[in-house]
């Protein structure tokens, strides 16, 4: 019987996986965790890579393979790989006994059409994209509990999804309206591959719109909020920052509301969900509140009207869009309290 506790991380040179060894390594729930790479150029351990993980106890390096990780005893894996690397692992890695956690969008969509439509992959066998349960714990925590193969949520669509979730699921949001999720994010989103477009000289003082109507978060919004491709506008933005998403989504109420009734509806959706953070009616969330951490907070503004809502939601993109989500899931698999070596 594999223990959950030891752990095999999987890629973890690029933003996503550094923080993932961050809180993993101060997780009080897990062994220290071993961490694989196709490469390790020599090093044997974190420190040799990163000096910043010196003094912060054993993380091995080890030379990846799915023999290496199986052999090794782990009962999880935590795949911070680009999508066709998780394509290939996660099903091995399962079917040798490891529960996984995937960063990627390999395993995000039940339809391969979805994702070769979007992402311009192959797409897993089918089997498994029916395996694999979405992770957001706000709304599937059960079904993440038991879980052999969680697909991590994308940045994007993890503070839309959390904004609008409560409105569509009350059938608040009138027909035939445009929902406008007006979005940005920091420079880390976009990995750590080199790009021109990414150099500090380009993304210092500007500040741009990219990916209009193309953008791969997408259909996990349609998927997850139950809107049509037609009536959602989903713009992202490129900030010059380091880190942080914000949200500002835009919607036309069916029937009047008045602050209040907004507000309870938010509170008592996300009720006993400690990482969603709700803000009192006409106050608004910034970047600087969710800074390094996993919470996702929401806030609103209701016109006069009472059916024109702008709804505003933050989080850290390494944070509850990425590294802290998974790990808010991984808790959810052991059965501890979700927000675990997570505040």
């Amino acid at each position: 019987m594999r223990d959950p506790r030891q752990i095999a991380v999987v890629g973890v040179t690029g933003y996503t996986g550094l923080e993932l060894a961050r809180i993993l390594l101060r997780h009080p729930a897990v062994q220290p965790p071993a961490f694989y790479l196709r490469e390790t150029n020599g090093a044997k351990c974190l420190a040799e890579l990163f000096p910043q993980f010196r003094g912060w106890g054993e993380a091995p390096l080890r030379t990846l393979s799915v023999d290496a990780i199986a052999s090794s005893g782990a009962g999880t894996a935590f795949l911070a790989t680009p999508h066709e690397v998780s394509a290939e692992l996660a099903p091995s890695l399962v079917e040798a006994g490891l529960r996984v956690v995937d960063l990627s969008g390999a395993f995000r969509f039940r339809s391969a059409e979805t994702l070769t439509t979007w992402y311009k992959l192959a797409a897993p066998p089918a089997e498994w994209l029916s395996e694999a349960v979405y992770g957001i714990p706000e709304l599937y925590a059960s079904e993440i509990a038991t879980a052999r193969l969680v697909a991590n949520p994308g940045c994007y669509a993890t503070s839309v999804i959390l904004a609008l979730r409560p409105l569509t699921q009350a059938r608040w949001i009138a027909p035939d309206t445009s929902v406008i999720c007006d979005c940005k994010s920091g420079a880390s989103g976009a990995g750590k591959d080199p790009r021109r477009d990414l150099h500090f000289v380009e993304v210092d003082e500007n500040f741009k719109a990219y990916g209009l109507f193309t953008h791969r978060h997408t259909p996990e919004i349609l998927d997850h909020t139950g809107l049509t491709e037609e009536q959602v506008v989903f713009s992202t933005h490129l900030s010059p920052l380091a880190r942080g998403i914000l949200s500002t989504i835009y919607v036309t109420l069916e029937q009047p509301q008045t602050a209040a009734d907004v507000e309870v509806l938010y509170r008592r959706f996300y009720a006993g969900r400690p990482m969603v953070r709700i803000w009192a009616a006409g106050t608004l969330p910034e970047l600087q509140h969710v800074a390094h951490t996993n919470f996702c907070d929401i806030g609103f503004a209701l016109d006069k009207s009472g059916r024109r809502l702008v709804v505003v939601s933050c989080l850290d993109n390494l944070g509850k869009g990425a590294a802290g989500q998974a790990v808010q899931n991984f808790n959810h698999m052991l059965g501890i309290e979700e927000q675990t070596s997570l505040q």
